[in-house]
């Protein structure tokens, strides 16, 4: 699990095909990597990524054709960007909101334009993820944990402060870039408990009578 709250920008220094997959390795731009181990989960721009080698100037993972095919990591080149989050400990801070790593589709970025001295981010995503996406709920964008100002169809808007700007890849981000986009994952618990998917109608109706529902 992740927190969404970036911990430095680092960058793409090269990808490896091998087998039909990729081996990408990653400049973490001086993050410690200390309380790292091999096997350990890195967020990459919101793609949780296991650690298979490590060294003094990054490390390296394996990246499958699926994850390639379902976020923006199959679009990038050596040097671009990359936000990066070690996995969240039990000790740690809960800055931002809970977030899997587990990216839900790729969005695109519509427009960005001054707000005072901040900026207002336009997004688009998928039909198929809008629905999960309500005004003043969390959104998790590129592993970038934002508040969603407005929604409209399947358009979303969020305020950036230069603070987050400047530290994590959305420097580098323009309108038509695409993203990464992780849905909040309670929107999608409670969807399922209220479709009633996989529940037998009579735990149903026991679960409504014991809270005093039926």
């Amino acid at each position: 699990m992740f927190t969404g709250i970036i911990q430095v920008v680092g960058r793409i220094a090269r990808l490896e095909p091998r087998g039909g997959d990729v081996r990408l390795h990653v400049d973490t731009a001086g993050l410690d990597l200390a309380d790292v181990q091999l096997g350990d989960s890195i967020a990459v721009s919101g793609v949780c990524l296991t650690a298979v080698t490590l060294d003094a100037r990054g490390f390296s993972a394996d990246v499958s054709n699926e994850t390639l095919s379902l976020t923006t990591l199959g679009q990038h080149k050596a040097g671009d960007p990359v936000n990066l989050e070690k996995a969240l400990r039990l000790a740690d801070r809960l800055g931002g909101h809970m977030v899997s790593g587990h990216v839900d589709g790729v969005g695109k970025v519509i427009s960005v334009t001054p707000d005072g001295r901040s900026q207002r981010w336009t997004f688009e995503v998928p039909s198929s993820l809008a629905r999960y996406i309500a005004a003043k709920g969390s959104i998790c964008i590129d592993g970038t944990s934002l508040t969603v100002n407005e929604v409209n169809g399947s358009r979303f808007g969020v305020n950036l402060i230069p603070h987050t700007v400047a530290h994590t890849a959305f420097h580098a981000r323009r309108p038509g870039d695409a993203v990464n986009i992780e849905v909040d994952v309670v929107a999608r618990y409670v969807e399922r408990l209220l479709s009633g998917e996989g529940q037998s109608p009579r735990l149903d109706e026991a679960f409504l009578k014991q809270h005093g529902f039926a």
